[in-house]
C-alpha cells in the first residue's frame, strides 16, 4: 500500500498556516498541476493528492482531527470514537450524514451558510505568434461585484441584518423522526433565511438586498509562452462576488490559438512542408523557411530526396512552464512541373537521355516504413 504524504507537505505550507495561506497555496498548486496544463507523467495523481489535502486542511473539524491523529483521524473514526473525539461531532462520518440526511448529525453546532460567488469563463483568441512568445491581453467582461452602498451586507445603510427568528441564527432546521434503526435527525437549510442565519428587514435599495451589483470588469491577463488551444488560465478571485459578503469565485480564461498559414503545430514541435524543384533538390540550394519569428535561410544539400526531413533546432514552441523550445521540422517535397515549357521539356529530355536509371537511395525508409508512418 502506498504511504500517504503529509498534507501540509503536499500543499507546501507550515502546520500553523492560516486558512487563507492554505487556500492560496492550493490554488497556485492546482493551477500548476491541472491535467489541462500539466502534461507530464503523474500530473493527474498529483492533482488528486492536492484536492485530498485541501479537502482536509480547509475544514476546521477535519484539520483538527488530522493534527491530532494523522491520516487515521480523517480516514477512519480515529482515537476519539463516536463520542467527543472531534469536538462533539462525528468527525469523518459527517460526510455520510450530509449525503443521506442533508446535514450534520445531532449534537453538532449549526453554522451560517456562506455562499461563494460563481466561477466565470472567458474565451480568448490569440495569434499563433502570441502563443509562442507570450502576451499580455486586456479583457473586459460583465460580473457581479460587491455593492459599495451596503458593503455587501444587503442591508440599507444604517441598518444591520438581524438574526433569523425561524432558526435562531443557526441557518438550519432539524426534524427528528423514528425509524427501525432508531431516532434520526434530518437537517436542512432554514427556508426563511436560506441557511444564512440572518434576515434583512430593510434591504439595500441599490442591490435589492443581494449585496452585489452587476458591473463591467477590466483586467490584464498574462498569457504564458507555449500555451496551446484548449488550455485554460485560472485567475483567483476574479469571478463573481458571493451574495451578501460571500467570497468571490475564480475566472478561467479558455485560450484558442489561431492556426499559422504555413506551420503545423504538434505540442512543442512545428512542421513545414518545403516545395523544391528537381534542380534544387539535385544540385542543392539556399531557400527561405518561414519561422515564427520570420523567414530564415536554410541550405538544401545536393541530392536531397523528396520526403527528407531537415531540422531547425530551437525554432519550435517554448515548453509551457519549462525551459527550452521544440524544433522546426522541414519536410522536403520535390515538385514536378505539371505543364513544363518547351525549353523545360527540351532540357528534361536531354537529361533523360544522359541520366542513369533511377535507383532508390540506400539507408532511407522503404515503402513498408513509409506506410507504417502514414497509418500510425
Amino acid at each position: 500500500m502506498a504511504v500517504k504524504r503529509d498534507y501540509y507537505e503536499v500543499l507546501g505550507v507550515p502546520r500553523d498556516a492560516s486558512d487563507e495561506e492554505i487556500k492560496r497555496s492550493y490554488r497556485r498548486a492546482a493551477q500548476r498541476h491541472h491535467p489541462d496544463i500539466d502534461s507530464s507523467d503523474g500530473a493527474e495523481q498529483r492533482f488528486k493528492e492536492l484536492n485530498e489535502a485541501y479537502r482536509v486542511l480547509s475544514d476546521r473539524q477535519r484539520r483538527t482531527a488530522y493534527d491530532m491523529f494523522g491520516h487515521s483521524g480523517v480516514d477512519g473514526v480515529g482515537a476519539g470514537g463516536f463520542e467527543g473525539g472531534f469536538g462533539g461531532g462525528f468527525g469523518p462520518f459527517g460526510d455520510i450524514f450530509d449525503a443521506f440526511f442533508g446535514g450534520s448529525p445531532a449534537g453538532t453546532r449549526g453554522r451560517r451558510r456562506v455562499v461563494a460567488g460563481a466561477d466565470l469563463r472567458y474565451d480568448l483568441t490569440i495569434e499563433f505568434s502570441e502563443a509562442v512568445s507570450g502576451v499580455t491581453r486586456e479583457i473586459s467582461f460583465p460580473t457581479l461585484v460587491r455593492c459599495r452602498v451596503c458593503e455587501g451586507t444587503g442591508a440599507e445603510p444604517g441598518s444591520e441584518p438581524e438574526k433569523c427568528p425561524e432558526c435562531n441564527g443557526t441557518g438550519e432546521k432539524r426534524r427528528v423522526s423514528q425509524t427501525i434503526l432508531g431516532q434520526m435527525v434530518n437537517i436542512t437549510a432554514c427556508p426563511r433565511c436560506n441557511g444564512e442565519g440572518r434576515v434583512i428587514s430593510k434591504p439595500c435599495t441599490t442591490c435589492k438586498g443581494e449585496g452585489r451589483v452587476r458591473e463591467q470588469r477590466t483586467i490584464q491577463v498574462e498569457v504564458p509562452s507555449g500555451i496551446d488551444s484548449g488550455q485554460r488560465i485560472a485567475i483567483e478571485g476574479q469571478g463573481e462576488d458571493g451574495p451578501r459578503g460571500g467570497p468571490p469565485g475564480d475566472l478561467y480564461v479558455a485560450v484558442t490559438v489561431r492556426e499559422h498559414p504555413d506551420l503545423l503545430r504538434r505540442g512543442t514541435e512545428l512542421f513545414y512542408e518545403l516545395p523544391v524543384t528537381f534542380p534544387q533538390a539535385a544540385l542543392g540550394a539556399t531557400v527561405e523557411i518561414p519561422t515564427v519569428e520570420g523567414t530564415e535561410p536554410m541550405e538544401i544539400p545536393a541530392g536531397t530526396q523528396s520526403g527528407t526531413e531537415l531540422r531547425l533546432r530551437g525554432r519550435g514552441v517554448p515548453r509551457l512552464q519549462g525551459t527550452g523550445r521544440g524544433d522546426l521540422h522541414v519536410i522536403v517535397t520535390v515538385v514536378v512541373p505539371p505543364k513544363p515549357s518547351k525549353r523545360e521539356r527540351d532540357l528534361l529530355q536531354e537529361l533523360r537521355d544522359v541520366g542513369a536509371p533511377a535507383v532508390l537511395p540506400k539507408g532511407g525508409p522503404g515503402l513498408v516504413d513509409r506506410l507504417r508512418d502514414l497509418f500510425s
